[in-house]
């Protein structure tokens, strides 16, 4: 019997994201595994596979941590819902929802840059620090640079807690959190939507369901700089080697993720064992 398992080799639907796995260059079909043991390929051979990593993570007694980037429209919410529901992940925490509780407790003169759209909002100072000099750029780097008050602390309160939690939003930019934290699985990932057409449509989309709230005009007439926020992001996902994932259609970008998943926790599990082994030849 194989004793390799992955995502893919449980019984997975063939898909083909595109995800850039390291920050590096655009990769598709199945991705690097590592090895578990032949029992555990045996014991979870015929379930569902999202019960299967459920039924993992409990094993391995870590919560996790999952942290999804974007762009405004690329479909973070959706997915990130998703995979949470699928993990039965109960806490979700969108960064948009943490920059409205900081509006009730800081003024617009105290913390100007909460108060606008993300591909909004005005810069607070001239680009003097060698940052990029597009207006919409600065003032959206002022704001995630705010907000990261905000989900840092409610990231703290779930390691406190002990509780797995998805953060997803435009404010997590690669590179904020770290890779990984003692006794969690940390997922870091950025969704993008490479195609412009394919961004507008989501936007149109979004348009149809949520008219009063979201007009879809706001965002067409926006959307240079949202382009220009995803670019941005995405060259700060290479530096700092944060997995990049194409979100062109939900179900496959649900499995890439899913996938992703998936190796942290055998990388997980992976030290785990180590650590056992080194525990049990130093008794």
């Amino acid at each position: 019997m194989n004793s390799s398992l992955s995502y893919n080799s449980m019984h997975v639907p063939p898909v083909e994201p595109k995800l850039l796995g390291t920050g590096e260059e655009w990769l598709r079909g199945p991705q690097p595994t590592s090895r578990v043991p032949v029992h555990v390929l045996a014991h979870y051979k015929r379930k569902d596979p999202s019960r299967q990593l459920r039924q993992l993570l409990k094993e391995l007694d870590m919560p996790l941590i999952l942290l999804v980037g974007g762009a405004t429209g690329t479909g973070k919410s959706t997915v990130t819902s998703e995979v949470a529901y699928r993990l039965g992940i109960t806490r979700v925490m969108s960064t948009d929802t943490i920059r409205q509780t900081m509006r009730e407790l800081c003024s617009r003169k105290t913390m100007p840059s909460i108060y606008s759209s993300s591909f909004a909002a005005e810069p607070a100072t001239s680009p003097s620090d060698g940052r990029p000099a597009e207006p919409n750029l600065l003032g959206f780097l002022d704001q995630a640079r705010d907000v990261l008050i905000g989900v840092r602390a409610a990231l703290l309160r779930a390691l406190e807690e002990g509780y797995s939690t998805a953060f997803e939003g435009v404010h997590i930019m690669p590179g904020s959190f770290p890779a990984s934290l003692h006794r969690r699985v940390v997922v870091r990932c950025l969704l993008t939507i490479r195609d412009e057409e394919t961004h507008t449509s989501r936007f149109c989309a979004r348009g149809t369901s949520s008219y009063a709230v979201r007009p879809p005009q706001k965002y067409l007439r926006h959307l240079p700089g949202i382009r220009n926020i995803q670019n941005h992001m995405i060259e700060q996902a290479r530096k700092a080697g944060v997995p990049v994932i194409e979100n062109s259609h939900m179900e496959e970008t649900t499995d890439a993720m899913l996938r992703l998943i998936m190796n942290k926790v055998e990388q997980a599990r992976a030290r785990t064992s180590e650590s056992d082994e080194i525990c049990h030849f130093a008794a």
